[in-house]
């Protein structure tokens, strides 16, 4: 895969809801058999943002509905690819540094960066993360390799 065909998938970045060609760049020079750990903070809309157009179910939901239908399907896929969830919780705020504001927290361990790969690759999983985008008003992910 080249960083060009995962903007091509899922977008360019510029509005921080996916990875940018250069994040993508960067994921790919990776080591291959180095683990990778994402640290995931979300902030989720009230209301669900889909894009316009979108089509095939209701877009009428909360912005925690939105998360869960791209749940059902990121946890299952993770797992399929040999990934799995150190942690997923509420935020519970700041033990250290500036204050933010999120509601979830997610902490995903992928054995190496082939494993990541697979996960933004797979078809399933590219269909439902316009879930993750509408449910999301921002989110962070922080990436450990190594």
């Amino acid at each position: 895969m080249t960083p060009q065909e995962f903007v091509d998938w899922y977008g360019d970045g510029s509005d921080g809801s996916c990875p940018t060609e250069q994040q993508w760049q960067r994921i790919l020079a990776l080591p291959a058999d180095a683990p990778v750990t994402l640290v995931n903070f979300f902030k989720l809309n009230e209301s669900a943002q889909y894009p316009e157009g979108f089509s095939g179910m209701d877009v009428n939901v909360a912005g925690q509905e939105a998360f869960d239908r791209y749940a059902s399907v990121s946890i299952p896929t993770l797992d399929k690819v040999g990934g799995r969830f150190l942690h997923v919780g509420p935020f519970a705020g700041q033990f250290i540094g500036e204050e933010e504001d999120w509601d979830i927290i997610a902490v995903g361990a992928y054995p190496n960066r082939d494993a990541l790969v697979a996960l933004y690759s797979d078809e399933g999983y590219r269909d439902v993360f316009v879930h993750r985008s509408a449910a999301c008003a921002r989110q962070k992910v922080l990436m450990a390799a190594g």
